[in-house]
């Protein structure tokens, strides 16, 4: 067995982990909505309206489809590290701008702003974490940005509890509206992000760029520095001339890689892995349980305040499993994860549907909600990351993981924007039907197309899918 070179361990998880820190505010941006959607529906008088309630959960989606669309050319031409430092301003910004004003327009265009930076820091954070960590440990770490992703969840989760006011049951929407939560509650809930989002803004200009983009932009001594850094003059060696001879071996003949290129024989068929495999994520319909709390549970029998503290649940179950899982991504490998994600989703999405078809609510139902939000946090929530920061070529990695997060949050705000519209042709049990359906297509899809690659260089990986450029 090849003895492993001897990691400087504190170094690479303070990169991991500031890096990381992209995550959590993807997390608390893209989750406080759901907790103040109680409240500024009422303040904005929308809850009669299924399009102005879509529009309003998935107008930071739209954003993000721009910052995942933009974050290739940006992450390809200035690093890793400047569209990072961009993301976090744009988290300040928009965190103080959404509960800032009393204009609906306004709320929309801060959110949509605010989604811009969710776009590239999903991008970012995971390639950034992927290119510094060494190859034995590269699924735990890639998986701590699930984990700060898991953490800005929760956070977002108390924040929206301890802020908002108790809520009586049977309130009417005017009540609500007139009420500390409807004028000012769901303002606190966006402003309080600007804390996190300023502590990693500071933090990033601690970190050093990705030496894989300083490779291959030519930049070989900054690039074998912090290679030497993480792990030694031999381990930079080692890995310098590894990603030297893969970026030699390509079959660009010194052109500039451009979008393109993406389209090549060659590059189609893990560019459409990395698309599926993105879109599954989303198309699991486990975000629909986050974003659309309070008609999940509400038809599970609960009211405002309950519907909140189930939500807090909810996040610390995320938490708990996404931790578990980064002690087995390196362990039991990325499909066997896959696998147990889409087939468990599958099933227990049929008793969901089931029970609320029966109407079966209360805790029964809450257990397995709960359970669907463990399996999704220990395998496709997390393993899904570490596999697109390592399955594309080191030439394109930025182009290419932006094609798969531009589709992940395309999914994902078709998910966001048709639930409404499902539920109410459908119901709850005919929605959770579709996506229990669809878990068990993508179940089979992951058995015969996914590949293994845990323990495995990004230049291996790169070699064994035959992928060359």
């Amino acid at each position: 067995m090849q003895e492993q070179p001897k990691i400087n361990t504190k170094y690479v998880l303070f990169l991991a982990l500031v890096s990381a820190m992209g995550g959590l505010l993807f997390g608390y941006d893209w989750v406080v909505i759901g907790g103040a959607k109680p409240f500024y529906e009422r303040y904005f008088d929308i809850t009669s309206s299924a399009t102005f309630q879509g529009f309003a959960m998935s107008s930071a989606l739209f954003g993000c489809l721009i910052g995942a669309a933009v974050s290739g050319y940006i992450t390809d031409k200035y690093g890793r590290k400047l569209p990072l430092l961009f993301a976090a301003f744009l988290f300040i910004f928009t965190s103080l701008g959404t509960g800032a004003f009393n204009s609906f327009s306004l709320f929309i265009t801060f959110r949509i702003i605010g989604g811009i930076g969710i776009g590239i820091a999903s991008n970012v954070s995971p390639v950034y974490i992927a290119e510094i960590a060494p190859a034995h440990m590269r699924g735990k770490l890639v998986a701590i940005n699930q984990l700060t992703i898991a953490l800005g969840v929760l956070g977002a989760q108390l924040t929206n509890m301890l802020i908002a006011d108790p809520v009586p049951v049977g309130a009417s929407d005017l009540l609500i509206s007139n009420s500390w939560n409807g004028q000012m509650g769901w303002r606190w809930m966006f402003w309080a992000c600007s804390v996190p989002a300023t502590l990693f803004f500071v933090l990033m200009w601690l970190v050093p760029e990705s030496p894989r983009w300083l490779a291959k932009a030519g930049k070989r001594d900054k690039a074998a520095r912090i290679f030497e850094r993480i792990g030694g003059s031999e381990y930079a060696r080692k890995e310098t001339e590894e990603i030297f001879t893969t970026l030699n071996n390509s079959d660009d003949d010194g052109k500039k890689v451009n979008f393109s290129h993406l389209f090549s024989k060659q590059l189609m068929p893990v560019i459409m892995l990395g698309i599926i495999l993105a879109v599954f994520q989303q198309w699991c319909g486990i975000n629909v349980i986050f974003n659309y709390a309070e008609e999940i549970f509400s038809a599970a029998g609960y009211g405002i305040s309950g519907t909140l503290f189930n939500i807090v649940l909810t996040g610390s179950v995320s938490l708990i499993f996404t931790i578990v899982s980064m002690f087995m991504v390196d362990r039991w490998g990325r499909k066997a994860l896959m696998l147990t994600g889409a087939g468990g989703l599958a099933i227990v999405y049929v008793i969901i549907a089931t029970s609320y078809f029966l109407q079966i609510k209360g805790v029964f139902l809450l257990f397995w909600v709960v359970t669907a939000i463990s399996i999704y946090s220990l395998t496709l929530a997390p393993i899904t990351w570490v596999l697109l920061s390592e399955i594309f070529p080191n030439k394109v990695r930025g182009h290419a993981m932006s094609v798969a997060t531009f589709a992940l949050w395309l999914s994902c705000a078709i998910l966001t924007i048709s639930f409404p519209f499902l539920n109410r042709a459908f119901g709850t049990s005919g929605t959770f039907t579709v996506y229990a359906v669809i878990c068990f297509l993508g179940f089979f899809y992951i058995l015969k197309k996914l590949p293994e690659t845990k323990g495995k260089s990004l230049e291996q990986i790169e070699k064994e899918l035959s992928v060359k450029f």
